[in-house]
């Protein structure tokens, strides 16, 4: 079975966050247009397991391209290209609120 649907990332997202839950959203530069991003608590290595991860699109009401995190457990988190790149980007996401961060060029 795939892990990826052809449609998926067009639209707009539906956050899910409260609690200790938040949302994470990366702008993008664009030559990482389509690409995906994995993401994964610090010090894990990339290769392990399967991971959440995210399509990088031009999403309406955004500014140009980003990758959408919509509901991840509070805490810190590594970034890297799909599946298994070094760590461009870490995150730390709070509960119930969204965080906003730009992806190194």
């Amino acid at each position: 079975m795939s892990d990826h649907h052809h449609s998926a990332g067009q639209g707009a997202v539906l956050l899910d966050i409260g609690d200790d839950v938040g949302a994470l959203i990366v702008h993008m530069p664009p030559h990482l247009a389509s690409v995906e991003i994995e993401i994964c608590p610090p010090g894990e290595r990339h290769d392990a397991a399967p991971r959440q991860h995210v399509g990088v699109h031009a999403r309406p009401g955004a500014r140009g391209l980003t990758a959408v995190f919509p509901a991840l457990r509070e805490g810190r988190y590594e970034l890297y290209v799909k599946p298994d790149g070094p760590t461009k980007l870490v995150a730390h996401v709070r509960g119930g609120q969204v965080t906003e961060l730009a992806w190194p060029t």
